[in-house]
C-alpha cells in the first residue's frame, strides 16, 4: 500500500534519487539494485537494509512519483467545494502536474510510463487509492441527486472511461497536445448534466447497423 503518511527515510530517499538518475540517463531496463547501490557508493548489502527486494525499491519509486498527486487528491476531497467543482479539481490539478512533467522532458515522461507498465503491481495501489477518493466525490454528487439509477461502482467505471486521457499517462503521452483544462471542464459538466442509467435511445436497436 502507498506509504503516504510515513516520514521519508534518508537512505530510502537517496536510493530513489539514485534510481531516478539511472532511469533518466539509461532507461528502465538499466535500473537494478546493483546499479542503484553503485550510484550511491554503497554495497548491495547496505541497500538491502533499506529495501529487502527490488520490488520494494520500485514501490518507493512509485511512492515518489505519486506523492504530489496523492496530496492533491487528499486536499481536493477534504475541501468544501461542491461535487461538480471538486471532481474537476480532482482531475485538473493532477493533469497540470503531469502535463508540466511531460513538457519538461517528454522522453523521461515516457520512461516513467514504461517503468510503470513493466511493474504495474507496484502502481496498482495508487490506482485503487484514486478510485477510492473518486468514489467519495461520486457519493457526494449522488446525495445531491446526480447519476440517477447508477450504483457508485457503475458511475466510477463510466467516469473513469470518460476521463481516461487525463489520468492514464500512457494515453496522455500519445495525445497530450489535444488535452486542455477547458476540454476537461466540458467533460465534467457533461458527466454531471447527463450521466444516468436512463435509456435515451442509443441502445434502443436490435443490433448494430451501418449509418
Amino acid at each position: 500500500m502507498p506509504r503516504t503518511q510515513a516520514e521519508p527515510e534518508p537512505l530510502r530517499e537517496r536510493a530513489v534519487d539514485a534510481a531516478l538518475e539511472i532511469l533518466e540517463e539509461r532507461g528502465p531496463n538499466a535500473l537494478t539494485m546493483g546499479e542503484t547501490a553503485s550510484r550511491m557508493g554503497i554495497s548491495v548489502a547496505a541497500l538491502h537494509r533499506a529495501f529487502e527486494t527490488y520490488e520494494d525499491l520500485l514501490e518507493a519509486i512509485a511512492e515518489r512519483w505519486f506523492r504530489r498527486k496523492v496530496a492533491i487528491m487528499e486536499e481536493v476531497v477534504a475541501s468544501d467545494l461542491p461535487p461538480r467543482r471538486k471532481m474537476y479539481e480532482f482531475f485538473a490539478r493532477r493533469f497540470v502536474v503531469l502535463r508540466d512533467s511531460y513538457r519538461a522532458d517528454p522522453v523521461l515522461f515516457q520512461m516513467h510510463c514504461d517503468l510503470g507498465n513493466q511493474h504495474f503491481e507496484q502502481v496498482r495501489s495508487y490506482v485503487d487509492l484514486g478510485d477510492h477518493y473518486l468514489c467519495e466525490i461520486i457519493a457526494e454528487a449522488m446525495d445531491e441527486g446526480h447519476f440517477p439509477g447508477l450504483s457508485i461502482d457503475e458511475a466510477l467505471s463510466l467516469i473513469n472511461q470518460m476521463v481516461a486521457a487525463y489520468v492514464n499517462i500512457a494515453l496522455m503521452a500519445m495525445i497530450m497536445e489535444k488535452l486542455s483544462e477547458k476540454k476537461l471542464a466540458i467533460i465534467v459538466d457533461t458527466i454531471f448534466d447527463g450521466l444516468s442509467a436512463q435509456a435515451r435511445g442509443a441502445d434502443g436497436v436490435s443490433g448494430l447497423r451501418a449509418a
